[in-house]
């Protein structure tokens, strides 16, 4: 199973999202063709009410703790509650492009 499609499915069976989204970014880095490394995510949950982002953000890493451990570089996370997400018109910012290794 890619990468992208292991984030997918372990964030769909922790918080039964509202909307999600996994971009694998690595085309943007100074890796290898074909990498997994660099992953957006928007993530839209109601479990996400009344919580910090940092908690938000430490829960998505729980869920996500063996890909980090190897397999992913770099993780943008865009964790919302629906309101929160409604309220952005239902968008995300992009990645900034990448200015280190030999793509700068």
């Amino acid at each position: 199973m890619q990468v992208q499609q292991q984030i997918e499915r372990k964030l769909r069976e922790q918080f039964a999202p509202l909307h999600l989204e996994v971009a694998n970014e690595s085309h943007m880095h100074n890796v290898p063709a074909g990498a997994e490394s660099h992953f957006r995510v928007v993530l839209v949950s109601e479990q996400f009410e009344g919580r910090p982002l940092v908690q938000r953000h430490r829960a998505v890493n729980g869920a996500l703790q063996q890909e980090l451990q190897g397999q992913i570089h770099a993780l943008a996370l865009h964790t919302m509650t629906p309101e929160e997400w409604f309220a952005k018109g239902g968008d995300a910012p992009e990645s900034p492009p990448c200015l280190g290794g030999g793509k700068a």
